[in-house]
Order: structure tokens, then C-alpha cells, then sequence
């Protein structure tokens, strides 16, 4: 099974939609991403695997494989590590990729879960309102977000305040 994400890389001020899609095969475990990932991307996976493990989540011991598409375009930034880690989850059935689709995700992960604010929200949420979706972005740029206007904005302090609005334990109020 693939589990897919939905976030933005920069050009400019414009966005880019980037499909993150999530593979975990019962083979040798590994963590490899893939799709012209810069430094900092490929980073991602030592500050998702400890911020899950911070949250009492265990990091599955198979491999993992994250593609970035489209792979002609390269990734920068911190901001893919909330996608990578939304994905993962889906991918071990933690979320619903589903409950995930309606979103577009950009944050970077504290290892201990907590969300780290990121530059470019503005842009993303208008163009997540743009192709009808919400955004899902660090509490610390929420305010952000809502001056796009009419989009629906999640942006929780940290992962597990995500995964409960998900699981319906604990509902986030939207960002003025």
C-alpha cells in the first residue's frame, strides 16, 4: 500500500503541489527518500523517527520508501518533514489517508513532536484554497494561514494534538 500527502514546494512565491508517497515493504529496514530531496529533506527522517518516538510511537523496522513527485524538481526545506511524518502514519494505519486528502501539510518536526514554525504558509493556504483543500500547518504560523482566507486550517502545537483531532479525541480550534 502507498500512502499519499499533499504538500507545496516553493518557487518563489508561487507553489508547486508535491505528492509525498509513502512505501513500507516487509524487507531489510531502511528509511530512503527519494524525488531530489536537498539536505535538509533528506534530514527529514532522523527528526521524524524521533519525534514519533518521542510520542510513543514506534518506528516500523521494514523499509521505507518516501517519494517526492514529481522527481524533477528539487525539494528544499524543513517544511516536508509533517508531510513525511502524516505519511508514515497513514502508511502504518495510525491516520486515514483519507481523513488526510482533503489537506495540504507543511512543518518541521522538534524531535520531541512539537511543531516548528515554517516560512511560505501564506502561499500555501492560498494555494491550497485555490485547488479546495485545507492546510495543515505548526500552531506558530496558523495566523498566517487564515489570512488566505476561506480554507479550512488545522495547526496544532505538536503531532499528537494533530493525531488526536484526527481520532476525534481532542478537536482543534481554527487559528485568527
Amino acid at each position: 500500500m502507498v500512502a499519499r500527502v499533499n504538500t507545496v514546494a516553493f518557487r518563489g512565491i508561487d507553489t508547486l503541489e508535491i505528492d509525498v508517497q509513502v512505501h513500507i515493504a516487509n524487507t531489510m529496514p531502511a528509511v530512503n527518500i527519494v524525488g531530489l530531496p536537498a539536505k535538509a529533506v533528506d534530514e527529514s527522517k532522523d527528526r521524524v523517527r524521533s519525534a514519533l518516538a518521542s510520542l510513543g510511537l514506534a518506528f516500523p523496522p521494514q523499509r521505507i520508501t518516501v517519494n517526492l513527485a514529481p522527481a524533477d524538481v528539487i525539494k528544499e526545506g524543513s517544511h516536508y518533514d509533517l508531510p513525511i511524518a502524516l505519511g508514515i502514519l497513514a502508511a502504518m494505519g495510525v491516520l486515514s489517508e483519507e481523513d488526510l486528502s482533503g489537506f495540504c501539510a507543511l512543518g518541521e518536526l522538534a524531535l520531541d513532536g512539537r511543531l516548528t514554525a515554517v516560512a511560505g504558509v501564506l502561499p500555501a493556504a492560498i494555494g491550497a484554497s485555490a485547488r479546495g483543500r485545507g492546510i495543515i500547518c505548526p500552531a506558530a504560523s496558523g495566523p498566517e494561514a487564515a489570512w488566505a482566507g476561506r480554507v479550512e486550517v488545522l495547526a496544532p502545537n505538536d503531532l499528537m494534538a494533530l493525531i488526536n483531532h484526527f481520532k476525534g479525541i481532542q478537536i482543534l480550534t481554527p487559528p485568527s
